[in-house]
């Protein structure tokens, strides 16, 4: 089979394309056919080292993964509920030990697999899976949100900002989004009541003006974990998510947060367990087949152009845009 893989960690001229064996799927796996991948920040970090993991040489990159069940081990105890020929996807391949989504054939373990509503356009999907996973998680599991609450978003239009956006409304929270002026009516479609510019230098006082009561949950998508502000606007028992911004030293305000019951979460979805995927992957199917996510752009390219697409992204040639990647054949 061909797949896009590294032997070495490096900039993106280490990835390769080529041909590697088949996979062989064990007792508790799934073997699917590709039919699409795409790339995120973290298959980046995971490529160059930034964000270390077990990695075996060579590695097939990528996280994500929509597919159709090709075939399973010959005992298969540990796989029940799949069949040959199903549609089905994952999003936490290519960390901890597992290789990775950009191959023509993917082994998948069992408890990490989903089916897709088959009314579901595949391609879009994949290019949904991960942002909306990692969304889900941050606001329920994570952040604790509920109806009632005023939820800050920064970077509410790119793709985690994005679903951010439309699972807090539909959990009845009012979203004040931060985002940049072209992409102001993009939030507004997505149900933000507020969208504030991010360049704006008194930012952080007019969240204050349209949060006057405090805000409840303050996400960061954007990585610029400014602690000494957004606390501040919190209300009592507040609390703040990062969820970028790998290489930042903010000033923590301990006294002000903890004098309001206010806590600070960081999280990555790669340290999410089976289980949490899981119950996020029911969430993103609904959401999915209510036709309430959708890429906001897309562009398709096949599988070889993975060493492309990564140097794109580490160049932030791709905003609001998800490359998805099929086989070349």
């Amino acid at each position: 089979m061909r797949a896009a893989f590294i032997e070495q960690l490096g900039t993106p001229d280490v990835i390769r394309y080529g041909e590697l064996p088949t996979p062989r799927p064990g007792p508790t796996d799934v073997l699917i056919d590709l039919l699409a991948t795409t790339v995120n920040p973290v298959d980046t970090f995971v490529r160059s080292g930034v964000f270390r993991t077990p990695v075996d040489f060579p590695f097939v990159i990528g996280r994500d993964v929509v597919g159709r069940v090709s075939g399973l081990s010959a005992t298969n105890p540990g796989a029940p509920g799949f069949d040959v020929g199903d549609l089905v996807w994952s999003n936490s391949l290519g960390h901890g030990g597992r290789q990775g989504a950009a191959a023509e054939q993917v082994v998948v373990p069992a408890d990490r697999l989903y089916h897709l509503p088959e009314a579901v356009d595949p391609y879009d999907a994949v290019a949904v899976v991960h942002p909306a996973a990692t969304a889900y998680l941050a606001l329920f599991t994570h952040g604790g949100i509920r109806a009632g609450d005023t939820v800050v978003i920064a970077g509410a239009a790119g793709n985690v900002g994005s679903a951010l956006v439309v699972m807090a409304v539909q959990a009845g929270a009012r979203v004040v989004a931060t985002a940049a002026l072209r992409d102001a009516d993009y939030c507004r479609s997505l149900g933000a009541s507020d969208v504030l510019d991010y360049r704006d230098p008194d930012l952080f006082g007019k969240i204050r003006a349209a949060t006057p009561q405090g805000v409840d949950l303050y996400l960061d998508t954007a990585g610029e974990n400014d602690l000494t502000n957004a606390v501040g606007l919190l209300a009592r028992r507040g609390r703040i998510v990062l969820l970028a911004g790998a290489g930042t030293r903010p000033v923590l305000p301990a006294g002000q947060l903890y004098m309001k019951d206010c806590s600070v979460i960081g999280f990555v979805i790669s340290h999410a367990t089976s289980a949490e995927l899981a119950e996020a992957a029911v969430a993103v199917n609904r959401f999915l087949s209510e036709a309430r996510l959708r890429p906001r752009a897309t562009e398709t390219l096949p599988l070889s152009a993975a060493a492309e697409t990564h140097r794109r992204m580490e160049a932030g040639g791709l905003h609001g845009r998800r490359v998805v990647l099929r086989p070349d054949h």
